[in-house]
Parts: structure tokens; sequence; C-alpha cells
């Protein structure tokens, strides 16, 4: 219930003070020049009290950006080791650049603003981000929002909602032509790495990422059920790659002159972690004349070859290991011929002809 009490001071001036005592909730009180302002604020404060919103607002008006972060670091974070030590650094220049402004000052408007300064501003390697790096800093911020909105109650909800993200251009699609594909494995072939050839081979083979192949161990790969599973991926699901033709007759060959006080498939020098095959890799791809490609662009051109021999974007999918389609459309014109003989499968069946 509200209570409006009238004051003048000894100069004349004339204010309101309110208070709003409900049962169960501390009393709130403002003061206000005009009785209208008092008695809108008291009639706001009252449904908001029972509508449970009034002390998120007075929560966000207590905290700051700055310990909402240093929280989130603390608690969350370790939960999410594959992404820490990259969003540690995106919350740094949150807190760095808005720390100091309370949960509630925290407005889309003033994010918006940022989000420009950060594509405009050169990163630490005097490079400007590109919009898909700006997006991973407003994702990491979105998050301790998130956090903040359901689990500690000190805010109404996320700003980052009604902040637009930066337009990123369309995923890279660099893939080997028949012509490159034999010169780059004949280089790494050619290679004074032992490891180089399979590497790519498997790479090529099952679409497998850079880490994935390189931090394989025997223990999950299975060369009787032709298979390898992959425990730690970067969606953090299991994966199983099919080993099949030359990549599994390489594994065969590799298993039988592995180091067995070592349990890697691509161990380093001391046996204790992968080997590091971007000396090799370099090497080879100047050997073969080849430009503008990366180690990753190895599983880009193992989806492509999977589209154009027939397979589906949801089968790339599937053997990629994205959990949505929206990955692998940068394939789907590949894929035209086999979607023309479905069409033209479908016509013949239903019409005749």
């Amino acid at each position: 219930m509200a209570n409006i009490e009238k004051r003048t001071s000894q100069d004349g001036e004339t204010t309101y003070r309110v208070k709003v005592r409900l049962k169960g909730f501390p009393a709130q009180s403002a003061t206000f020049e005009r009785l209208t302002d008092a008695r809108k604020w008291a009639q706001q404060t009252e449904i908001a009290i029972r509508e449970g919103r009034h002390f998120k607002t007075t929560a966000a008006k207590r905290h700051t950006l700055n310990e909402a972060i240093t929280r989130y670091i603390k608690s969350v974070l370790p939960a999410k080791p594959k992404s820490e030590y990259t969003q540690v650094g995106q919350l740094t220049w949150w807190k760095d650049t808005l720390g100091s402004y309370s949960l509630a000052e925290v407005t889309p408007a003033l994010i918006a603003q940022h989000r420009d300064k950060l594509a405009q501003d050169k990163a630490k390697n005097r490079k400007y981000r590109t919009p898909a790096t700006v997006n991973r800093y407003l994702a990491a911020l979105s998050h301790v929002f998130t956090v903040a909105t359901k689990e500690w109650m000190w805010v109404e909800e996320n700003p980052l909602r009604k902040v637009t993200k930066m337009k990123e251009p369309r995923g890279r699609v660099r893939f080997l032509s028949d012509d490159e594909r034999v010169k780059l494995l004949i280089a790494c072939k050619e290679s004074d790495s032992p490891y180089l050839y399979l590497a790519v081979v498997l790479a090529l083979s099952t679409g497998g990422r850079r880490m994935e192949i390189l931090g394989l161990h025997w223990q999950n790969v299975d060369l009787i059920r032709t298979i390898i599973t992959l425990h730690e991926t970067k969606n953090g699901e299991r994966r199983v790659l099919p080993l099949s033709g030359h990549a599994l007759d390489l594994m065969k060959e590799h298993a039988k002159i592995r180091q067995l006080n070592c349990d890697l498939v691509f161990p380093g020098k001391n046996f204790k972690k992968p080997v590091d095959l971007r000396t090799p890799w370099e090497t080879a791809l100047k050997r073969a004349e080849i430009k503008d490609f990366r180690f990753h662009d190895l599983r880009h051109s193992a989806a492509s070859y999977l589209a154009m021999n027939g397979a589906s974007l949801a089968e790339i999918a599937e053997i990629l290991g994205h959990k949505t389609l929206q990955m692998v459309k940068r394939y789907s014109h590949l894929s035209e011929a086999h979607t023309s003989k479905v069409v033209a499968r479908m016509n013949e069946k239903i019409f005749g002809v």
C-alpha cells in the first residue's frame, strides 16, 4: 500500500515523499516535486513488486558489469575449457571498456556503440577485427547476461537480444581441384615428415579437423570395425569417423610401426604431445605450388567431394559433426547435379516420362 506525504521546506518548496509497503517485501520510498509523478511512481512500483520485477531492477543498479564478468569468469568459464582462453580475452575487453557501468546502465544502444568500436579499432595483431570476431565478442557478453538473468537474478532481461549482429561474409569454400590434390599428395608423400601424408589423407577422407586428426589416440582407433571415435570435438559431442579405402590401408600399415610407449597416433618428439606439422605442411604447399590453401580447407575439400558425389546436406552435416544444416549450405551448389537426378527420378516415377 502506498502512502504519500506532502512536505514543505523552509524556503517554501513543496515535495511529495512516497512510501510503498507491501507485506513480505522491504519498504520502498522516493521523493518527487509533483504529486502526479509521486502517484505514478507509487502505482508502477506496487505493480512491479507484485510481479517480481522491482527487485531485479534494484539488483541491476547495485551490481556493475565488472562484478558480473568477474563472477562469470570465476564460476562459469571453468566448465567451458575449450573456449575459456578465448572468452577470457573477449570478456576482459568488455570489462575494461564498460566495467564501471551498472548492469542497469548497459543498454542495447551502449552495446551497439561499442560493437561498432570493436569493428573499427585494431586488435593487438594490428589488424581490424572481422565481423565474425565481433559477433564472438557479443556472444561472450550475451551469455554473461543470460546467466545473470536466469541464475543470479541480477537483471530482468538480456540487452544483447536487441543488439543486431554484424553481417558475416559467406563461409569460405576452398577445395582442391583434382590436379591440385594429386600434386599435394605427392608433395606430402615426399615430405621429411613421416606423418604428413597420412594426416592429410585422413583429413581428406574423413573431414576431420586438424587437431581431431593430430590429437588421435590409438585407443580410439578400431581397425577391425574400421572406425575412429572422437570423444572430444568442437561442439562437445562424440563423433565417429568411418575408415575405408586408402586411409584404412595406411592406418593398418602405420599401426605396425606405432610407438608402444605412446598412445598418440601422431606423437611429437617427447611422445607427450601431438607432432607439429606446420612447417612440413607449408613446405609441401610450396612444392605443390598451391596458393591460398589452409589445412582446414582439407575439411572443406572432403565436404565438397561428398557433395559432388551425391551426399545430401544432412549426410554431410552428420559426417562433419555440424548440429544444423546452416554450416553445410555453402556446399549446396556442388550437389545441384545430384538434386537434379533426384527430381528427375521423382518425375519419371510419377509421370512415367
